[in-house]
């Protein structure tokens, strides 16, 4: 396996960069690598924490921390004045890339003991309010191309990067395209949807977005077309519903759905092209360096077509949480809930802790999200349960509607035919927009204050 330093020598003659200067990056790479050893050649590697805006810089910056085996925490430059604070707290760095001087924040002094050389802290949790750093190394990183690369027998990975790079989605983007040689254009999805387009070949390339771009990219001709001419196009983040599914598939783009976390440096499975245009609709089959068993709440592994919690084993598994490493590393049991199927495809059901009981039943909110977006009436969707003192919890939809004279009975009218009395919500909260991230994931604690105080003022 190639290390740091050796892939940017690689790339030296190569314009592999689209829309910057890549000699700019090898240049800025190797004069942060030199400083960093200089600084470690005195004690410990400093704790870096890297927040800088600019693509370039803030890449030529991850290559030299990670060259000079500096523990580096990727950190969003937007989070607010009270997120920083607990980042600091929790970080205690020695070196801050980035942000600027505009925050007031105050940071410890610095701390010359640093635990944890050669680490790769991803930021995971946002959207609770909590802050986690989940823990990588170059080598779990590298793991996941090496999956990905074998899994759609690539040799170079040619990527087009609108996801943020401090997030797992679109890191490992850069990931798949520095240490394969391949090229990377970075452009940010605002800049898309403004009909700013870089010139590429996007038959070469690979896409990655989450399902709320997917649905504003097919809302114009222009753009749908322009991502139809994609070699691959894939989707994660978050569930995507069966309406932005359908018109992708009816469009002829090359989607790919996919399922994976921070935690296991992006994908475990992912469902190829022609299995989506096919009409597949699941998360494809298990990649090369990743193993998924089903099991039972006793731990017993169960059978084909068996629903059960989902834990992974992968050569792509975070250590742990910063600043604890988990004891088995081997394994990560997840939240998640669902099956392999016949073919050995993975599918989901949805999340246990978002599990929803209601009078005894088991409801899991991703089947009534999908039945409410097929009806084709609402813009977005979240379904969630309401302590209720007669059925344990309440079925409540939190919705934006399609059109302001959109009633809650006409949708309830249609979701007759298509789910059982007790799946259909009890509460329809209509709202302008609802709490999500920027890779699409929902904001639960705010949508349960959103429902309890409308509630509260609607119901007696």
């Amino acid at each position: 396996m190639e290390r740091p330093l050796d892939c940017l020598k690689n790339l030296v003659q190569d314009d592999w960069l689209i829309g910057y200067n890549s000699r700019q990056f090898n240049q800025i790479a190797q004069e942060l690598y030199l400083k960093l050893k200089q600084i470690s050649a005195c004690g410990t590697p400093p704790k870096i924490i890297l927040a800088e805006r600019e693509p370039l810089r803030f890449l030529a910056s991850f290559i030299a921390a990670c060259a000079a085996n500096c523990p580096v925490f990727l950190c969003n430059p937007d989070w607010g004045t009270q997120e920083w604070q607990q980042v600091f707290d929790l970080i205690q760095p020695d070196i801050i890339w980035g942000m600027g001087h505009g925050n007031n924040i105050q940071y410890p002094m610095p701390n010359p003991q640093s635990p944890i050389p050669n680490r790769i802290m991803i930021p995971t949790g946002g959207s609770s309010g909590q802050i986690k750093f989940a823990i990588h190394t170059w080598e779990t990183l590298v793991a996941s191309v090496q999956g990905f690369t074998e899994y759609f027998q690539l040799k170079q990975v040619n990527s087009f990067c609108m996801l943020p790079l401090y997030h797992v989605s679109g890191l490992m983007q850069f990931m798949r395209s520095f240490t394969t040689e391949g090229k990377l254009a970075i452009l940010p999805f605002k800049a898309v949807k403004a009909g700013q387009i870089l010139n590429i070949k996007q038959s070469e390339f690979f896409i990655s977005l989450v399902p709320t771009q997917l649905q504003h990219i097919l809302e114009n001709p222009e753009l749908t077309e322009w991502l139809s001419q994609f070699n691959t196009v894939l989707l994660g983040g978050a569930p995507a519903w069966s309406e932005v599914l359908e018109k992708a598939r009816f469009h002829r783009i090359r989607l790919a759905p996919t399922y994976g976390m921070t935690e296991t440096a992006s994908q475990v499975a992912t469902l190829k092209p022609d299995d989506f245009l096919g009409g597949k609709i699941s998360s494809g089959q298990i990649l090369p360096h990743a193993k998924v068993t089903i099991r039972n709440q006793q731990g017993k592994i169960l059978n084909s077509n068996q629903i059960g919690n989902i834990t992974i084993h992968a050569q792509s598994l975070a250590l742990g949480y910063y600043s604890k490493t988990r004891e088995n590393q081997d394994t990560f049991q997840v939240d998640d809930l669902g099956f392999l199927d016949d073919q050995g495809h993975l599918n989901i059901v949805g999340r246990n802790s978002d599990k929803i009981i209601t009078g005894g039943e088991n409801i899991y909110p991703a089947e009534i999200e999908s039945a409410i977006q097929a009806t084709q009436m609402v813009v977005d969707i979240c379904v969630i349960g309401i302590p209720d003192k007669h059925w344990g919890q309440a079925l409540t939809a939190i919705y934006i509607p399609k059109k302001s004279d959109t009633s809650a009975l006409k949708i309830q009218t249609l979701l007759k035919d298509k789910l059982s009395k007790f799946k259909i919500p009890k509460y329809w909260i209509p709202q302008q927009n609802l709490p999500r991230n920027s890779q699409g994931k929902i904001n639960r604690q705010q949508l349960y204050q959103i429902a309890t105080e409308f509630l509260q003022n609607h119901i007696t």
